[in-house]
């Protein structure tokens, strides 16, 4: 599949060519992993229709997830995110796993998920695969029964600072890949943790006002300023690379 590149300059680029050797980990900032966002939303700006993703996301957005997945050594995700799209094994396949492994990653990804109250059922496919790494941060204090995957508990409650400090200083993370949810974004941001944002925009309008945008919750302090790195159009799609530079 090819896309089309807008912006800086007029080309062709393949969704594998954008989502390989990014070497996201050597951005990697004192004390904690550089932090990628990955996001589609509507032209509108909402982040799902009906609870899920999949309305909006075409060929190429896909591509473009899975191959993002391949390039950082976490995935950090929300429980909303988790339950809603009902989150499997991170690499899908051979071929993605052994592109981790072309880039100097580990094959697995660690999968963090955030989940205040552990409000997560035994049931997801993530949590049923043996060889998923996973580790929950939360605020409770039990654990989750029935699961098959390997998971650790990170009792960070709420504060994301210190789970990307233990991230990187008990795990060895130095990028990781977040997926959402909006609420889990807002915190982010808010936090000034977000050094880059993928955003994919599809070609529809949602309205209303039950569905998400990108970035729910509370109004920033100070909006979080951007710069442009790359844009592309395939099948009426855009996708974005922006970077969120740091004072």
């Amino acid at each position: 599949m090819q896309f089309n590149r807008l912006y800086p300059r007029p080309g062709q680029s393949t969704p594998a060519e954008l989502t390989s050797r990014l070497d996201l980990g050597s951005r990697a900032p004192s004390g904690r992993p550089y932090l990628v966002l990955n996001m589609v939303a509507s032209l509108d700006g909402k982040a799902a229709v009906a609870g899920h993703t999949r309305a909006l996301s075409g060929e190429g957005d896909r591509l473009v997830f899975h191959g993002l997945r391949t390039q950082a050594d976490a995935i950090l995700v929300g429980a909303g995110t988790v339950r809603a799209e009902r989150y499997g094994r991170a690499t899908k396949s051979g071929e993605l796993r052994s592109r981790r492994a072309q880039e100097g990653l580990d094959p697995e990804p660690l999968t963090v998920i955030v989940s205040g109250r552990l409000n997560l059922p035994p049931d997801l496919p993530i949590l049923q695969e043996t060889e998923a790494r996973v580790v929950i941060a939360t605020g409770a204090e039990h654990e989750l029964e029935g699961t098959a995957a390997q998971i650790t508990y990170a009792r960070t409650g709420d504060d994301l600072q210190l789970l990307l400090a233990r991230l990187r200083d008990e795990h060895g993370v130095r990028s990781v890949l977040c997926e959402g949810g909006p609420t889990l974004n807002a915190f982010l941001f808010a936090a000034g943790l977000v050094d880059e944002l993928f955003l994919t925009v599809a070609p529809q309008i949602i309205g209303g006002t039950g569905a998400p945008t990108l970035v729910a919750g509370r109004e920033l302090l100070e909006p979080a300023q951007a710069e442009l790195v790359w844009l592309y159009e395939a099948d009426s799609h855009l996708f974005h690379r922006w970077r969120l530079p740091r004072g």
